[in-house]
């Protein structure tokens, strides 16, 4: 059963799999990086939750509901999973300094492979899309994710900002 799954994913799923493996790696060791980098990720997600979402539910308001539920709380994980990083602004360079940051490999494997695992069951099993505790899981467990990656951008938007604004930031505040 693997297998068929396996050989049916579209390329693209493996070539991003590649590409957040090669982010996470990167993001373990500390170094100057634009908040145009750091938006990747989020981005990535983001659309993919939203591709996933519309073609799967549609404009079903309950569906974005718990998506953006789940994008919530996954913000406030994500703000917090960064309040001990150093994080400051070269002004000559304009790009941030930011600290090794050892959860980002982990979160984007878990997120992939939940993400993929949702994906794989819907395709296997389109009804499961109308079972109210499938379909709250899978939304709540992607809006969580796609806001844990939004809350740590959120956290590098700030700490660049106060920079700019001359202040120091020993923790991203």
């Amino acid at each position: 059963m693997l297998h068929p799954l396996l050989s049916n994913t579209p390329v693209w799923v493996w070539a991003l799999l590649v590409f957040l493996v090669a982010r996470g790696v990167a993001a373990m060791k500390p170094g100057e990086t634009s908040l145009t980098k750091l938006a990747i990720v989020p981005a990535l997600f983001v659309a993919w939750g939203i591709v996933s979402i519309n073609h799967r539910f549609g404009n079903a308001w309950e569906a974005w509901g718990q998506w953006s539920v789940g994008i919530g709380a996954g913000v406030g994980l994500g703000w917090l999973l960064l309040r001990r990083a150093t994080l400051t602004l070269n002004p000559s360079t304009g790009e941030l300094w930011r600290s090794a940051d050892y959860s980002l490999l982990p979160l984007l494997l878990v997120t992939f492979a939940v993400k993929y695992g949702f994906e794989c069951a819907l395709s296997v099993s389109p009804s499961l899309s109308a079972d109210g505790s499938f379909r709250a899981a899978y939304l709540l467990l992607s809006g969580g994710f796609t806001g844990i990656f939004l809350g740590k951008y959120l956290r590098y938007l700030r700490a660049s900002r106060l920079a700019v604004l001359g202040r120091t930031l020993d923790a991203a505040g």
